[in-house]
């Protein structure tokens, strides 16, 4: 008899935060290891939240247990707050405030699906929606998209994918880790198909407020209204508040799909922290002046990397329009000599390149597409061009 449940032995473990903690270790030895593995800003979190954190501690109502779907005061901040950025009106009761964004997926996952019921997932996706939804027990079909579209699904696409078990699609932008954003326009068009068959549609707007040029967020929510009720919505303070470490995310939807969610988080982690929600709160109520800060840093970071990238020959980059990642292509490197070794995949290829030039990518066999890396630009310039000089150093030495 297996002394891991089958369930929870098929999870595989964090690709990006893997590969963020290796070269943690790296550094801590002594190497000079730059990171574009982790996913968060490499800013602080902005000094009255943690001032609105340091208070809540010496709150005696903090200090005891409250309502498991979160604090009154902040879903109705949340409430307030996805109507001023997406336009989008819901009442406190459709909020429940979760253990940050991952938990929030796994929430409307295990709320959803029944066994074998599919969810159609863009690919690339980012690495935990596949665990949840297959620890649900529901089958993930990918739509497969590539650099030639900017990673974007079409209607067509999402139709040819569409099964009479499909239950749901699941719907970035802006994505990880393509960084690629949807038009008005498309984003419309995608939320009526998913209306014209009944489908659920579970979107993940963490980015919302990151995106670049002539980019704009679109809620699918309020592009088809007629979607409110079969629509879920996903969110949190983590990366438009730099505050990934203190675990804050939230769902909203229809009210029988938050209250079935918040029974299920009353039995399995209760509150979230209240000096985390409190600290939620001030970010939710605030202005946004310390997201436009790191928005300009973002963008100048981005065009930095893409055209540093497009340089280097066998590296193709599409520039990304959300979010704080590039996925280029690396398909050409895979198999050339490089330092008398030919990586047979995009997994060998990041391990060379950490090995050798001393820099951490994720590759694309952790979002479902071999062949190309994800590199977080959410790190300083001076880090960033160093390691991107390093790759170009590294691929230029490529033999057939």
């Amino acid at each position: 008899m297996s002394r891991i449940s089958a369930r929870v032995a098929a999870i595989s473990e964090s690709a990006t935060l893997a590969v963020d903690a290796r070269a943690k270790a790296m550094k801590a030895a002594g190497r000079p290891v730059i990171g574009f593995g982790a996913g968060e800003p490499d800013f602080p979190t902005p000094g009255y939240i943690v001032e609105a954190a340091v208070a809540a501690c010496a709150e005696d109502r903090f200090h005891k247990y409250t309502p498991p779907g979160g604090l009154p005061e902040l879903k109705q901040a949340i409430a307030a707050k996805t109507l001023r950025d997406s336009g989008f009106e819901v009442d406190a009761g459709r909020v429940l405030v979760t253990n940050g964004g991952k938990h929030a997926v796994y929430a409307v996952f295990a709320t959803l699906l029944d066994p074998g019921d599919e969810v159609l997932v863009v690919a690339p996706y980012w690495t935990t929606y596949p665990e949840a939804i297959k620890l649900a027990g529901g089958v993930q079909v990918d739509v497969v998209t590539d650099e030639d579209s900017g990673y974007l699904a079409s209607v067509e696409q999402l139709e040819a994918a569409r099964t009479d078990r499909t239950k749901a699609l699941l719907f970035v932008s802006p994505s990880n880790p393509t960084g690629a954003v949807y038009s008005p326009e498309q984003v419309e068009a995608i939320g009526r198909w998913a209306v014209e068959h009944d489908l659920w549609v579970v979107t993940d707007e963490i980015y919302e407020h990151l995106v670049y040029g002539s980019a704009t967020f679109t809620s699918i929510a309020t592009a088809v209204p007629e979607l409110a009720d079969k629509v879920v919505v996903l969110n949190g303070v983590a990366k438009t508040y730099a505050m990934t470490g203190w675990r804050v995310g939230w769902l909203i939807g229809p009210s029988d799909v938050v209250k079935a969610a918040t029974n299920l988080q009353s039995h399995s982690t209760s509150n979230v922290s209240n000096v985390a929600q409190a600290a939620a709160l001030a970010a939710v109520s605030g202005d946004l002046s310390a997201v436009a800060e790191m928005r300009t840093a973002f963008d100048r970071r981005r065009r930095t990397m893409v055209r540093m990238l497009n340089e280097i020959p066998g590296v193709v980059c599409p520039e990304p329009f959300g979010a704080f990642y590039v996925y280029p292509s690396v398909k050409e490197l895979i198999g050339k000599e490089i330092r008398g070794r030919r990586a047979a995949s995009s997994v060998e290829l990041a391990e060379l390149v950490l090995e050798e030039a001393e820099v951490a990518v994720v590759p694309g066999e952790a979002f479902g597409t071999p062949g190309y890396f994800r590199l977080s630009y959410a790190l300083g310039d001076d880090d960033l061009a160093e390691g991107v000089t390093r790759l170009g150093k590294l691929f230029g030495e490529a033999r057939q």
